[in-house]
């Protein structure tokens, strides 16, 4: 696991859990890197290297250094994956759009349902392909205006369409039967004030810390709520059969992760 900051990343619990299931002698560490150190990482890995799992800043930053994207990463513009070949080739894959699908439709989200994402980074992305797989009403709230044109086209590689409204309409927005927070960490906390007094279904895609205050308020509502640890999970199994060729039962990792101490130290 690539990324930065990177200490408190639960990949590497997952799939270690997922190799002792497989009977596999395999590592797994997290390893703090920035983007102006990933060239030279990536130029030294040698054959022993299966596979990197990769989180920001790098998910965009690593495309220039691959030799092949899967059609999923051309429509996302990120890759979470990148896989070693035997012939020293590195393929950009990335599980985040079908984990978020698995998440989405494991809480009852289907097609024709309306909802609303926060955000416009590459977990944004993702979530927006996602819905656009499951045939979804997709609304983007956006922090930064220069997201725009970029998740449009996202929308549209995945074959789907999005509407697009300023942070300054976010309280209105909370409203959707559906709510996806792809902020980091706590950045939605200052939104639990406002809340509406009735809430639908709240999946925020951060695992640490758990809950955040979104989360909580959202709870108290009496809203569902689904937590990051859901889509690190999904989107984790999916990179265990691409690196290993071989399937691992997603309860396992849920429960791996959940033995972790407060869901987040390494």
């Amino acid at each position: 696991m690539l990324g930065s900051p990177i200490a408190h990343s639960l990949s590497p619990v997952l799939h270690r859990a997922a190799y002792d299931v497989l009977g596999l002698d395999w590592r797994y560490d997290a390893i703090e890197m920035d983007e102006a150190r990933l060239p030279r990482f990536l130029a030294a890995l040698d054959g022993t290297w299966r596979g990197l799992s990769l989180t920001m800043p790098l998910k965009r930053a690593v495309l220039p250094f691959v030799d092949d994207v899967s059609p999923t990463v051309t429509a996302v513009g990120a890759a979470n994956t990148v896989l070693l070949g035997d012939d020293g080739k590195r393929r950009a894959e990335n599980t985040d759009v079908p984990g978020m699908a698995a998440v989405l439709g494991e809480a009852g989200v289907s097609r024709g349902d309306a909802v609303v994402v926060l955000g416009g980074g590459a977990t944004a992305a993702a979530t927006v392909a996602a819905l656009a797989q499951l045939g979804c009403d997709c609304e983007v709230v956006l922090r930064s205006p220069r997201r725009v044109e970029e998740l449009t086209a996202v929308a549209q590689r995945s074959g789907g369409a999005l509407r697009l409204r300023g942070w300054d309409d976010v309280s209105g927005a909370l409203a959707a039967p559906v709510v996806v927070v792809t902020l980091p960490g706590d950045a939605a906390a200052a939104l639990s004030p406002g809340l509406p007094d009735t809430v639908g279904l709240l999946v925020d895609v951060t695992y640490h810390p758990w809950p955040t205050s979104l989360a909580r308020a959202w709870a108290q509502r009496g809203g569902e709520v689904v937590g990051g640890l859901e889509l690190l999970v999904q989107q984790a199994a999916l990179q265990v059969a691409l690196m290993t060729g071989r399937d691992v039962a997603v309860d396992v990792l849920r429960a791996a992760g959940r033995r972790a101490p407060d869901e987040s130290a390494v």
